[in-house]
C-alpha cells in the first residue's frame, strides 16, 4: 500500500478475472476459488476488481482502465461506471475455455486503452464504501469459519460466512484478512 499511501493519479487494472460462479468468466475466482464462493462490501457483490478497486479508493485513487476477459470488463463497469475504461481481450466460454485477442494485439489494445484512461483522470471517482463498512465472505465448507471466531471486529453470522464491521474499509479488511 505505500504507493497508494504517497498517493496515486491512478489506477489501471490489467489481466483481471470475474467473480467466483461468473458462467463466462475464464478462471472465476474470488481469493481463494477453493475457499471463497461469496464476497461482499456494504451488500454489494465483488470479486478481484472490486477488492482492489475498494484498497486503491481507500486512499483516494480512482481506477480508471480494467482488462481481462469480457465478463471481467462487464462486472468491473457495473462497479464503478460506464466512465471506466475497459479493454476485453477474451470471451470466456465457460471457466476453462476462451476465445482470446492474439497477444500482440491485445498488447496494443491495452496501450490504447492505457492512453485513453489516463487522458481523462477525473472520469471515475475512487471506489469509497459509505460507513460503516460491512465486509462479507460466504465461504465453501463450515470449517473455515472457525479460524475467524474471536477475532475483534469479526462475527460468524451462519455456518459459512463472517461479518467483518468496522469505520472504514481498511479496517474491516484487515480484521479478517491481513
Amino acid at each position: 500500500t505505500e504507493l497508494l499511501e504517497s498517493g496515486c493519479d491512478a489506477a489501471l487494472f490489467v489481466g483481471m478475472h470475474a467473480r467466483a460462479g461468473v458462467p463466462d468468466g475464464v478462471l472465476n475466482h474470488t481469493v481463494s476459488g477453493r475457499e471463497w464462493t461469496d464476497l461482499r462490501f456494504n451488500d454489494t457483490l465483488v470479486g478481484e476488481t472490486g477488492i482492489n478497486a475498494a484498497l486503491c479508493g481507500h486512499w483516494g485513487t480512482p481506477v480508471l482502465m480494467v482488462s481481462g476477459d469480457e465478463a471481467t470488463c462487464r462486472e468491473a463497469t457495473e462497479l464503478l461506471g460506464a466512465e471506466l475504461v475497459t479493454v476485453p481481450v477474451k470471451r470466456g466460454l465457460g471457466r476453462n475455455s476462451a476465445r482470446q485477442v492474439p497477444p500482440a494485439r491485445a498488447r496494443e489494445m491495452i496501450e490504447a486503452g492505457a492512453k485513453r484512461a489516463l487522458g481523462r483522470l477525473d472520469a471515475v471517482e475512487p471506489s469509497r464504501l459509505e460507513p460503516p463498512v460491512e465486509i462479507t465472505v460466504d465461504f465453501t465448507t463450515t470449517d473455515l469459519v472457525e479460524g475467524y471466531r474471536g477475532r475483534a471486529g469479526v462475527e460468524a453470522t451462519g455456518p459459512r460466512r463472517i461479518v467483518s464491521r468496522a469505520d472504514d474499509w481498511w479496517t474491516a479488511w484487515r480484521q479478517f484478512f491481513l
